[in-house]
């Protein structure tokens, strides 16, 4: 074969990109995830940092793939309500899936901000230490201590406060809407329950403006 074919082939693959595969063997190009990413940041934003507008659009930058995977698939089984994302999300394969929780994770704008910066050492100290009285423990023991998240447990930091106070202000109205069908978010509804609109506010200011 021509040497400078070769060489062109070669750079050519460099410029397009690998194809993102997954575990069935499927594979999504890199036109074919750049098409859905800019989809997303109709609502996400431009680089995934969340949105405000009529309601609060969650932050996916730097979001745990694991849980995004969880999410959109609680989303396709209607585990989780929210039409918007049942139409987004059942129309994905699982190559998709995976592609698009990969992207997102390597995003890292800074937080957008916004919340009242006088709460947030109050929802440090419930962050770090949880709430005994209440029965409450500290967020950090799932989330880490520096609120980014592991494996199936969301990253917090930078996310918009307004949209962690509405989703957990709201749990019951969203989430586990099959119980005999729980994942592991399920922890989180007695613990929504048992947090006061105050301290879910301060809480939502502290992790919002982590980096």
């Amino acid at each position: 074969m021509n040497v400078r074919l070769i060489l062109a082939t070669a750079a050519l693959a460099v410029l397009v990109g690998t194809p993102v595969q997954a575990e069935n063997g499927d594979s999504v190009s890199p036109q074919e995830l750049k098409a859905k990413t800019d989809y997303c940041k109709t609502c996400h934003g431009l680089s995934g940092q969340g949105f405000r507008g009529s309601f609060p659009m969650p932050r996916l930058a730097g979001q745990q793939p694991q849980y995004i995977e969880n999410q959109l698939q609680a989303f396709i089984d209607q585990r989780r309500t929210n039409p918007v994302m049942f139409n987004v999300a059942h129309v994905l394969s699982p190559a998709m899936e995976k592609a698009l929780s990969e992207h997102f994770k390597e995003l890292n704008p800074p937080p957008l901000g916004g919340a009242p910066k006088e709460l947030a050492p109050e929802g440090r100290r419930i962050y770090e230490e949880g709430i005994a009285s209440a029965n409450v423990p500290p967020c950090a023991s799932c989330h880490g201590p520096d609120a980014k998240g592991a494996d199936a447990f969301p990253r917090l930091a930078g996310q918009l406060n307004d949209y962690i106070f509405r989703k957990l202000t709201g749990w019951d109205r969203e989430r586990g809407q099959k119980k005999d069908q729980p994942d592991n978010s399920a922890i989180m509804q007695p613990i929504a329950h048992d947090l006061s609109e105050a301290q879910i506010r301060a809480v939502a200011a502290y992790v919002s403006q982590l980096e």
